[in-house]
């Protein structure tokens, strides 16, 4: 039986992609950060582990325990993450290290730590990034940033990690049903202040957060895709999948800058001065 290891499963995309492999026939290694997020999983009959992917030591006991129970890996994938929204100037350099350290960071440490057992299985690596990366928006640029990196990353590892034939492949959702944009509600709120110079934009801000949600598709769904994906040979290094994912990187490939920077900047009420 395939293993596959899951970042963020409490929920979601990372829920929804623990059922799925497991339903293909996967033992599926679950991890999430909360204890009770945990316990959920391993009531559902999947490895649980909790797992910050943020604390290396965490990550080496994990290794550690899979190189004991099965001495390989099949199949990572590099879910677990969250939206940080607001102007960039406003979260400033801390805010933006909090976002790489895990949306990028914490993915070369996985990947780094599960490397070993990865190349013993000739396993896949797959990176959950996002349309976010390609069509940057006002608002989400540190998210954004996050994942134009994972994309960058995941690129880099796909030609590193071939002599040991272990493929990559990145997938970038479009709109997917799930707690993300109530996550990034919450950390907008957390960010807005009436000082700010963007104050003004707050409820701008605000949908931003919740974009992520237009007409989304059910997690299930893309998870199905993704399954659908990582069974293709040769594996496809990019997959697009969900509401928008197609279209918001055509609308970024395609149309001029200056048209594009307008349209933005009126969705989000940055036409007039502030």
């Amino acid at each position: 039986m395939p293993n596959v290891l899951i970042t963020g499963c409490s929920s979601g995309i990372g829920r929804a992609l623990a059922d799925t492999f497991r339903d293909a026939g996967y033992e599926v290694w679950a991890t999430a950060r909360k204890a009770e997020d945990v316990e959920r999983l391993g009531e559902a009959g999947f490895t649980a582990r909790k797992l910050d992917v943020n604390d290396r030591q965490a990550l080496a006991q994990l290794a550690e325990e899979l190189q004991a129970h099965s001495g390989q890996l099949d199949l990572l994938i590099n879910n677990a993450g969250y939206g940080a929204m607001g102007p960039v100037l406003d979260a400033g350099a801390e805010g933006l290290r909090q976002q790489f350290d895990t949306n990028v960071f914490a993915v070369v440490e996985v990947t780094r730590a599960l490397f070993p057992l990865l190349r013993q299985a000739k396993g896949t690596v797959i990176n959950i990034g996002s349309v976010s990366g390609v069509l940057v928006t006002p608002f989400a640029g540190v998210y954004c940033a996050s994942k134009a990196a994972v994309h960058a990353l995941s690129d880099a590892l796909r030609l590193e990690l071939a002599p040991f034939d272990i493929a990559v492949m990145q997938v970038q959702p479009g709109a997917i049903a799930s707690q993300f944009a109530a996550h990034a509600q919450r950390g907008a709120e957390e960010v807005l202040r009436a000082e700010s110079a963007w104050w003004p934009l707050r409820e701008q801000v605000r949908a931003r957060a919740r974009a992520s949600q237009d007409r989304p598709t059910s997690a299930s769904v893309f998870a199905q895709g993704v399954l659908a994906a990582a069974r293709r040979r040769p594996l496809p290094a990019v997959v697009r999948l969900g509401n928008g994912s197609t279209a918001l990187p055509l609308l970024a490939r395609l149309v001029p800058r200056r048209l594009l920077d307008w349209a933005l900047r009126k969705r989000f009420g940055l036409l007039r001065p502030l």
